[in-house]
């Protein structure tokens, strides 16, 4: 049963990171993106975080995940 800190990725990386790798879907949650399609399109092009498989699941590890969106800010506030 998933605690409620972890039910919502976008609460999660707020209070301390998930206990679990995060799916594509939790990034679209998290990042508010249009669909999981960006998510593999940002794959594809080498652009997004990090990710990796498991069998035929993508997965991301929630502290790659905060350490992207940080180099991403930092970025945007050059």
């Amino acid at each position: 049963m998933a605690t409620p800190a972890t039910s919502d990725p976008r609460t999660a990386l707020r209070s301390g990171l998930p206990d679990r790798y995060l799916t594509p879907e939790d990034l679209v949650i998290l990042l508010g993106l249009p669909s999981v399609e960006t998510v593999y399109a940002w794959r594809r092009k080498r652009v997004g975080p990090p990710g990796f498989r498991v069998g035929k699941h993508l997965r991301y590890d929630p502290a790659a995940v905060q350490a992207w969106v940080a180099g991403r800010m930092a970025l945007d506030a050059m």
